[in-house]
């Protein structure tokens, strides 16, 4: 059983083997140095030759499990050892939640812990100011009231100028920004100038007095 961080890869090939392991907090990284695989490599150079003179190495295959057979065994096995001894110096475990942790990032030098089991007091100061900071700018946005200019009896929707596409109001007549006319205006009651009867707009005379209209 290696005891070590709760993730890492495999980088090794049948040219020889490296690791790479992964911070439990963080995920930082440190890649293991490589080391070349002697049983790897003289099976490169057989199947190199076998596929000059036609050998059976030049099969996918047979190649395929020569591949796998100089990855594994004894000698990854004991690459991998080798690694993990290599990688504890670069990594701190906390003797609290047994977790392996980047000393630059993830550990709490004046406890001797990790910052999960031991926060550091400034950083996580700061980080409760901006999450208090942040809670009361939600609060006190939502106090706010923000629909005073809003005609909510107004079923209409919104009118969008036909030529620009810029906001209309419904009873505007024209657009104001390229003077278009608004199709979706509702006209203005008109009445006769002499005797105040109420005419439509294409009225020429009133009916009730003939009156012309202007």
């Amino acid at each position: 059983m290696i005891q070590f961080v709760a993730n890492h890869d495999d980088l090794s090939t049948d040219k020889g083997f490296q690791f790479k392991f992964y911070c439990d907090k963080c995920r930082n990284g440190h890649m293991s140095r490589f080391h070349p695989n002697a049983i790897g490599i003289a099976g490169e150079l057989m199947r190199a030759a076998g596929s000059l003179f036609g050998g059976s190495f030049s099969s996918a295959g047979s190649a395929a499990y020569h591949v796998q057979r100089a990855i594994g065994g004894k000698a990854h096995d004991a690459a991998l050892e080798k690694a993990v001894q290599e990688g504890k110096t670069y990594f701190k475990q906390c003797t609290r939640c047994g977790h392996w942790v980047c000393p630059d990032v993830c550990w709490n030098h004046r406890a001797s812990l990790c910052e999960t089991c031991a926060p550091d007091e400034h950083e996580e100061l700061a980080a409760q100011q901006r999450q208090a900071a942040s809670e009361q700018i939600r609060t006190k946005t939502r106090e706010q009231d923000y629909t005073q200019g809003l005609d909510f009896l107004n079923t209409g929707g919104l009118v969008q100028c036909q030529s620009c596409q810029a906001k209309l109001a419904p009873g505007q007549k024209f657009c104001p920004t390229c003077g278009t006319p608004n199709a979706a205006a509702q006209p203005k009651d008109k009445f006769c100038g002499d005797c105040g009867a109420s005419v439509k707009p294409e009225q020429r005379f009133c009916s009730e007095c003939g009156g012309k209209q202007g």
